[in-house]
């Protein structure tokens, strides 16, 4: 019995899996989910890659930035979604003031990621500087995923989430940063918000995929917050934000039908009662 089960489970998706797909030209999915519930639908519909974000900062604990997220609340949004992941590559974000100020604390902080909290890999967001960091928590057998670009946990240095690497200087910079992340030994980098172009050249100059997120068409895969992806955050609409359901009016129309069928008595009815 526990052979057949073992048989019938989905093949893995690992950090290989997604060099590979680079290599083949497959295309990544990935998106990112906080908890149990929503972890499984998004696994079992597919999707390669789940990044547990400190996003999760905005959109599960209401911040206006990522900066609030500590380790331990990435610890336990990672290990509700890994309980919920049977094929996807689940991914954690190491939250602000985690790994920036020694490569011990960095290595400290990733190592409780994975033992903690089961996740596969760890985010880190920023490029040259930090490349001895990640270079120590590669060879202590972390998997670990770059983030270029716009960087949020950084947006009391930049003051705006506009687009980045739009002037020379800074592209040039961007792109010398993803041969460093490369070369450091991160499995993928994420793009959030440069330029098309930009992306592209940094995709066709390293050879581990790119994933998305405001970056046009060309990186390897894509990934959106789940959130805005199904419309239950309406205040965001960002120009790269595509919207495949409308969630926040399903169900405030459920929840309206709720309050009403309460407030009449029409809920609960006979079949919906013990005797």
């Amino acid at each position: 019995m526990s052979t057949q089960n073992k048989d019938t489970r989905p093949e893995k998706v690992t950090t290989q899996t997604v060099v590979d797909m680079k290599r083949n030209g497959e295309k990544i999915s990935m998106l990112t989910a906080y908890d149990y519930t929503m972890a499984g639908i998004v696994d079992a519909a597919g999707v390669d890659v789940i990044l547990v974000g400190d996003s999760a900062s905005n959109v599960m604990a209401g911040f206006d930035t990522t900066v609030p997220m500590t380790l331990d609340h990435m610890i336990y949004h990672t290990s509700c979604v890994v309980r919920g992941v049977e094929r996807a590559l689940v991914i954690a974000d190491l939250p602000f003031m985690s790994y920036q100020v020694t490569t011990k604390e960095a290595l400290i902080s990733a190592g409780r990621m994975m033992k903690e909290a089961g996740a596969h890999a760890v985010k880190l967001e920023g490029g040259e500087s930090i490349t001895s960091t990640i270079k120590r928590i590669v060879d202590a057998g972390i998997p670990v995923m770059g983030h270029l670009g716009l960087t949020p946990q950084s947006i009391y240095k930049f003051g705006t989430y506009k687009v980045r690497a739009k002037d020379e200087a800074e592209a040039n910079q961007l792109l010398k940063d993803a041969k460093k992340l490369e070369e450091a030994g991160v499995f993928s980098i994420v793009l959030e918000k440069i330029p098309t172009s930009l992306a592209k050249q940094v995709t066709e100059s390293v050879s581990v995929p790119t994933i998305g997120i405001g970056a046009g068409s060309y990186c390897d895969g894509q990934v959106l917050v789940i959130h805005d992806m199904l419309g239950l955050n309406k205040d965001f609409s960002p120009r790269f934000l595509r919207r495949y359901a409308d969630l926040h009016t399903s169900m405030s129309d459920a929840v309206g039908e709720y309050i009403k069928d309460v407030k009449t008595g029409d809920f609960p009815n006979e079949d919906e009662q013990y005797n």
